[in-house]
């Protein structure tokens, strides 16, 4: 019977240790690197927001574009080329 409380016994401190090491996590947070730049994060200003938004606009823009010039080119320019090289006959 001692056997099996010092298997549970050692069960038991191996979650408590783990326990520990996840609350210890949690405390560090709070005085790491990542509660500063929450501390000094601050509701953007009308104009930040719209500048942001419309940069933002124009990179989805610019990538819509390019996927689209890939697309036309793939599906127009490849299969040309192929019939002249002779590939996949």
């Amino acid at each position: 019977m001692s056997g099996e409380t010092a298997e549970k016994r050692s069960f038991e401190d191996k979650v408590q240790d783990r326990q520990d090491w996840i609350e210890s996590q949690f405390r560090r947070i709070s005085r790491g690197s990542w509660a500063r730049i929450i501390r000094m994060a601050r509701k953007p200003s009308a104009q930040e927001f719209k500048q942001t938004s419309i940069i933002c606009g124009i990179g989805l823009f610019v990538l819509g574009a390019i996927g689209f010039a890939m697309l036309v080119l793939m599906d127009n320019f490849l299969p040309w080329l192929f019939d002249v090289l002779n590939i996949g006959n």
